[in-house]
């Protein structure tokens, strides 16, 4: 039975559970708002990518890059492109393919975190195998792993409308879910990928109906767990230590940190302009990845900053406002969880650079250097586009 629609285009909680889909429905367009906010923050980022990386390209000790100035930003423009047409694709299928397909990408992604763990096909960095190469680029399953978790949990929260409110459907099959998926994230190590998936599950089951005690029990075990990372992981006590006083060491566990707020701090109020970007010469590390926002801080100043924010506060309100909107309550929980994702992202990424958190290697959407991680976002997106194509009245 299809859901009605009041004077406001708003679905309330009862018609939401009440609607099942009706292909034969004719299909609106998709939202224009969105679609043109993700395509102004994409372009922009892939300037800035030119920007940050050209340096480090060209000085490249490794010789990945065979001195080629541009080799990141073409790359990424490539991908860009490629992006672009993902997003409209999936914007092009209905929701009941994602509903349906929604298990299957959450034994995909399992099965990607058990494999990334098997030498010779995980790729060790830095201590820890979070990658699979490719051969042209290399990806982290984990981010599979994240939309995996809020395609699959929409559907058990509508599998389990009526009884979110006992353990036995209400946590259980959602902790083993969880369980399962930061246990390999672990053995990895991830932390930064466990505690946005964490995150998303929250928001998921909060909004699934989960009674607030349960919130309170689980923040209480997040605290004893966070307590058992920093005793068992000394890596972890290292970033706690530096985020706490970086500059106690600033040639070592502190550089990192110490190096973006230079950057940052150089931008001043209107910045040194685009191109102008001292920091990016070998001294910040990861100034196309994981600190590109310093350097979006020191080349277009504080202004230039809190525009990009802005564009991506927008983004994120649109997101939500359309999964407020739409006809049935997997779509509702999909779009809310990728915005959430999507937001998370971006706050998590700028208390890093401004050293608000301890630092962890999050990228910040649409920005940060990464082939495989930029069609993923773009796919997500244009999931959103694609139940934007199911509101009746959009304004």
């Amino acid at each position: 039975m299809a859901a009605k629609v009041d004077n406001a285009g708003t679905y309330d909680n009862a018609r939401l559970a009440d609607y099942t889909y009706d292909n034969s429905i004719e299909r609106g367009s998709v939202d224009v708002p969105f679609a043109m906010l993700t395509l102004l923050l994409l372009v922009v980022g892939v300037i800035m990518v030119l920007s940050a990386s050209f340096a480090r390209a060209y000085y490249d000790p490794s010789n990945t890059t065979g001195g080629n100035a541009t080799y990141y930003f073409v790359r990424q423009a490539l991908f860009a492109l490629c992006g672009v047409g993902v997003m409209f694709v999936c914007s092009r299928f209905p929701m009941s393919f994602y509903r349906h397909i929604s298990g299957i990408v959450m034994m995909v992604a399992l099965a990607l975190l058990v494999l990334v763990l098997v030498p010779g096909i995980g790729e060790k960095a830095n201590n820890a195998r979070r990658w699979i190469n490719l051969g042209f680029t290399t990806f982290q399953p984990s981010e599979i792993a994240k939309v995996g978790v809020i395609m699959f949990f929409a559907v058990l929260i509508c599998k389990y409308k009526d009884k979110m409110s006992t353990p036995r459907y209400g946590i259980v099959p959602f902790a083993a879910v969880i369980g399962i998926v930061c246990l390999l994230l672990v053995m990895e190590p991830h932390m930064s990928a466990i505690i946005i998936i964490l995150a998303i599950a929250l928001v998921m089951l909060f909004l699934g109906g989960l009674p607030l005690y349960w919130f309170i029990g689980g923040g209480t075990l997040g605290a004893a767990l966070l307590g058992i990372g920093y005793a068992l992981f000394p890596y972890v006590r290292a970033r706690f230590t530096a985020w706490l006083n970086p500059f106690a060491d600033a040639s070592d566990a502190g550089y990192q940190i110490v190096q973006s707020l230079y950057s940052i701090g150089s931008g001043g109020l209107l910045g040194l302009g685009l191109g102008n970007s001292r920091q990016k010469y070998l001294y910040l590390p990861e100034e196309h990845n994981d600190f590109i926002f310093s350097v979006v801080c020191e080349e277009l100043g504080f202004i230039g900053a809190m525009l990009i924010l802005a564009l991506f506060a927008l983004l994120i309100i649109r997101g939500y406002w359309l999964s407020m909107h739409v006809r049935d309550r997997y779509s509702a929980l999909v779009g809310a969880g990728i915005t959430t994702h999507l937001a998370m992202q971006v706050i998590l990424n700028v208390a890093v650079c401004t050293n608000s958190i301890p630092c962890t290697g999050i990228s910040l959407p649409l920005f940060s250097y990464g082939g495989t991680a930029l069609l993923l976002q773009m796919a997500e997106l244009g999931i959103i586009l694609s139940l934007s194509r199911d509101i009746p009245e959009k304004r």
